[in-house]
């Protein structure tokens, strides 16, 4: 998908007046306020929440040339599944000029997206909508590599290095930027099981992550055996465009996941305030053992898939059966894969087990799609310079308060803050697109040591755990005479 240029001048499609301020460059060895790494969704979001705070000097690197928001996933008609309330700053600050109604309004689209009803938007359309922000923002540099992270006590701030890029990614200059806090938003990376690495990292059969669907899809379409791989949403979206696109009664698809059914991801309005701030702050709270149980157990708050989608893959097959005979794809859950390898370098060869009924089998197929999730990305590629100040829990992950920040030790004045890094102390709504904007609120008011943004004090009407009060202690009683009641008293 091609980046939608910005206009060269103010107009009714141009983005917020104020993104046309040209902002002065501080002296190289001038500490910044704010250095955040990474530009994705959530640090976006908190760059547009900077934005008009004129005491915060910040400033933002990304490696890649532009934004762009999971592009091998934007498959026509696939919807965001939070509301488009959830965009980037409206949780935080609705009158903002940044939010995807100002987006609308600017793309002279208001009056088609009133007409159209949605309340979930397409996810070409949140990513239009972010790249429409990310090239009116000032001080986001896209084409920088961090590559290393310090901290100076003669200075007391951190030393941030950088190399900036050319159009073919290679370094072009090197760069420090000195700043007194940092915001890491470095997001995830995909995950591929370690039985199938072998097969993703060998040049031939195609076996490739979801994340890079878009780029193979061709090739994919016209593979004689597909595999999908992955009980998830994407694993659900990658097998219905799959399905919709190949010949009825010689569809030859696979679908695989571990979970025990191609379940629905859990979506009733109690269910959803799991991804409040009410029970971000509840999850933190508690202990560590329980939280990392809790996070194993709640898989279907995040991990499953979306009811339309399920719908959708079910009438798709029920149609391919009105003239007799049933489609050639298998839907199976509760199976793993416990190796895998090629056959004479044109096929892959599957070793499965059903966990259920602890069987086993050999699936042969031209091509796998891996729908197999994300990870975290380690922090320690970035920090490791400041490895002896982190402080780690029993398991040696960082340790992370409240308001999102890193605990280091407290010879290091500055803060480290981090996005979508913190799932095992703020538990399943780090990654969730809903909480951006409260989140990037939570660390701009704990930046600026005030309450720059008004943040809600009730979120959801569950109460999460029992109140704690202080005992009360009954005040000594005084025997008294009961008078009877009589008629007219």
């Amino acid at each position: 998908m091609t980046p939608e240029t910005p206009n060269p001048a103010p107009s009714h499609n141009a983005g917020p007046h104020p993104s046309h301020v040209p902002t002065p460059t501080p002296h190289p060895d001038t500490p910044r306020d704010l250095v955040g790494i990474g530009i994705g969704p959530l640090n976006l979001s908190l760059a547009a929440l900077a934005h008009p705070l004129a005491e915060l000097d910040a400033v933002f690197y990304e490696q890649r040339p532009a934004f762009h928001w999971h592009p091998g996933l934007l498959i026509d008609g696939t919807a965001l599944q939070v509301p488009f309330l959830a965009d980037l700053v409206t949780l935080a600050d609705p009158a903002s000029p940044w939010t995807f109604l100002s987006y609308l309004r600017a793309r002279d689209r208001l009056y088609p997206f009133y007409f159209a009803e949605r309340f979930h938007i397409q996810r070409a359309e949140y990513d239009a909508y972010c790249r429409w922000v990310a090239e009116s923002l000032p001080g986001l540099h896209f084409h920088h590599q961090v590559d290393a992270v310090r901290w100076n006590p003669e200075r007391d701030v951190f030393e941030v290095d950088h190399t900036q890029l050319d159009t073919n990614g290679e370094a072009e200059a090197l760069g420090r930027t000195y700043t007194r806090n940092i915001v890491l938003g470095i997001g995830t990376e995909p995950h591929v099981p370690d039985p199938l690495r072998p097969l993703v990292d060998a040049p031939g059969v195609p076996v490739l992550h979801a994340a890079d669907y878009r780029d193979h899809r061709e090739t994919l379409l016209t593979a004689g055996h597909v595999t999908v791989i992955g009980s998830g949403q994407s694993g659900a979206e990658v097998f219905l465009d799959l399905l919709r696109h190949r010949p009825t009664g010689r569809e030859q698809l696979h679908w695989l996941g571990r979970t025990e059914a191609f379940a629905p991801m859990e979506y009733s309005k109690l269910g959803l305030e799991h991804f409040t701030p009410d029970y971000t702050r509840y999850f933190h709270a508690l202990a560590e053992p329980v939280r990392d149980g809790l996070i194993a157990s709640q898989w279907q708050l995040h991990k499953g898939i979306d009811a339309a989608t399920l719908t959708a893959i079910h009438d798709e097959l029920y149609r391919r059966t009105l003239h007799g005979g049933w489609p050639d794809a298998v839907l199976t859950p509760g199976v793993q894969v416990r190796t895998a390898g090629r056959i004479a370098t044109t096929k892959i060869e599957l070793h499965l087990e059903h966990r259920q009924q602890g069987t086993r089998s050999r699936l042969t197929t031209d091509a796998v799609v891996l729908a197999t999730g994300y990870r975290e990305r380690p922090l320690n590629r970035i920090l490791a310079g400041l490895d002896p100040y982190l402080r780690r829990d029993s398991r040696e992950r960082p340790r992370i308060d409240q308001d999102f920040r890193l605990v280091l030790d407290p010879s290091i004045t500055g803060a480290i803050h981090v996005q979508n890094a913190e799932t095992h102390t703020h538990g399943v709504g780090t990654p969730d697109l809903g909480l951006a904007a409260w989140r990037s609120a939570t660390i701009l008011n704990a930046l600026t040591g005030k309450e720059t943004y008004p943040l809600p004090r009730r979120t959801a009407f569950t109460t999460f755990g029992l109140e704690q009060h202080q005992p009360r202690i009954p005040a000594a009683r005084t025997p008294r005479t009961l008078t009877p009641l009589t008629d007219g008293i």
